[in-house]
C-alpha cells in the first residue's frame, strides 16, 4: 500500500508567515489587454503549483553593494518583523518563515521563488530540502542584482513557493535525443499543427478574417490535438487543498 501523501507545517515561532494555495493571478498579467497573457495555460496553471508564504509586513530594503551583514538596510512600514534581516551578507536578503516542514516519506520540498513574478534589482534563490526525515527549519533568501535600489516588498506579497517533490526522481528518467521524422505519426501531427500555427499567424493580420475573428488558437487550452481530440486528465486549473490546522 502507498504512502498517503502528506505535508505538514509546524509552526516554530508564535506568528509564522501566512501560508496560502498559489494564486493564478497575477498584478501584470491582469493589466494586459484583455488580460491576454492567462491564455498562456503552461504560465497560469505554472502560477498555482505549489503553496506560496506571504510576506509579514510592507518593507523597502536597499543593499550598498558591499558584503557585511549590515549592507542591507530596511525601513519597515510599522513594526519590524524580526522574520525578515539580513543573515548571510553579500546582498542576500533572508526571510524565516517560522516552519519546520514535514513531507511523506521520499518527499523533497523544492523552495523557490513564487513563479513568473519578476522583481527589479532582487532574484529568488531555491532549494530543495529533504524535509521527510530533517529536523531542521530553513530560510528563504533573496539575491540583490542592483546596488544601491530600493526594493519594495508589500505586505502579504508571496515571497517563497514551497512545492513536494519525489526524491530520486529526475534520475527515473532515460534522457533520449532523436529526429522527429524518426516518429511519423507525431511528426505528421507536428507538421499540422505548424502549418495551421503559421496560417493562422498570417491571417491573424487580415481585417475581416476568421483568425482575427477568433483571436487566438484555442486548442491546447482545451487539451485538443489536430484532428480534435480530447485527453483525460487534461488541466486547466490546478486544485491544491489549503493547509489546515490539525
Amino acid at each position: 500500500m502507498r504512502d498517503k501523501l502528506n505535508i505538514t507545517a509546524y509552526h516554530v515561532v508564535e506568528e509564522p508567515m501566512p501560508l496560502r494555495t498559489a494564486d493564478k493571478r497575477r498584478e501584470w498579467m491582469d493589466e494586459l489587454p484583455e488580460r491576454f497573457a492567462y491564455r498562456c495555460l503552461p504560465l497560469a496553471i505554472a502560477n498555482q503549483v505549489g503553496w506560496e508564504i506571504l510576506n509579514p509586513t510592507g518593507f523597502t530594503a536597499r543593499w550598498n553593494g558591499k558584503d557585511g551583514l549590515d549592507a542591507i538596510s530596511i525601513k519597515f512600514d510599522g513594526q519590524p518583523s524580526p522574520l525578515v534581516g539580513s543573515h548571510f551578507g553579500h546582498g542576500v536578503l533572508t526571510f524565516s518563515l517560522g516552519y519546520l516542514f514535514r513531507t511523506t516519506k521520499a518527499h523533497n520540498l523544492w523552495v523557490k521563488g513564487p513563479a513568473n513574478r519578476p522583481k527589479d534589482g532582487i532574484a529568488p534563490l531555491e532549494g530543495v530540502i529533504e524535509t521527510d526525515w530533517a529536523p531542521f527549519t530553513f530560510t528563504m533568501n533573496w539575491q540583490f542584482t542592483r546596488k544601491r535600489l530600493k526594493v519594495r516588498f508589500d505586505k502579504d506579497e508571496p515571497i517563497a513557493t514551497v512545492v513536494p517533490y519525489p526524491r530520486h526522481y529526475l534520475g527515473k528518467f532515460d534522457a533520449v535525443e532523436k529526429n522527429l521524422n524518426e516518429d511519423a505519426k507525431l511528426y505528421a501531427q507536428y507538421v499540422q499543427w505548424r502549418d495551421d500555427r503559421l496560417k493562422f499567424n498570417e491571417d491573424l493580420a487580415k481585417a475581416g478574417s476568421a483568425a482575427a475573428e477568433k483571436g487566438w488558437q484555442r486548442s491546447y487550452m482545451k487539451g485538443e490535438d489536430n484532428q480534435g481530440q480530447t485527453f483525460a486528465g487534461h488541466e486547466t486549473k490546478l486544485k491544491i487543498r489549503a493547509f489546515r490546522r490539525g
